[in-house]
């Protein structure tokens, strides 16, 4: 693994990390966006580690991961749709205003569950390559 996809790869660890400890402290709407950003930093790493390129937006990541993913499993393929879903939670906490900004804590939960398997999936793709 090239020393900037550990980088991502790292970032994305601490993200669910932090995702973690918020959603222990019932704050869900926070914790359901630094598990996003969990996964978008693994994404990250995958695509620095296959294209040696960086995408400069979130579209743009999920586009090069689609790319990268292109002739994958469908377990694999499951990376991009979690990516897609799990960016409302961004939307949600950087922009979001009365009822349409709740998270409820189901939610937070499963995004931030989703966001440890995406890793572990992103890892294991990262040691094949």
């Amino acid at each position: 693994m090239t020393p900037e996809a550990r980088d991502y790869l790292d970032k994305a660890l601490e993200d669910l990390d932090e995702a973690r400890k918020i959603l222990a402290i019932h704050l869900s709407k926070a914790a359901a966006r630094s598990a996003y950003y969990a996964a978008f930093h693994a994404a990250e790493a995958l695509i620095v580690e296959r294209s040696g390129r960086i995408a400069k937006t979130h579209s743009g990541v999920r586009t090069m991961l689609a790319d990268i993913l292109a002739n994958a499993t469908s377990d694999q393929r499951a990376l991009l749709s979690f990516l897609a879903r799990a960016y409302k939670f961004k939307e949600i906490g950087d922009y979001g205003v009365g009822e349409g900004a709740v998270v409820t804590e189901a939610e937070a939960t499963e995004v931030v569950e989703g966001a440890g398997r995406f890793i572990a999936l992103v890892t294991s793709l990262l040691g094949k390559a």
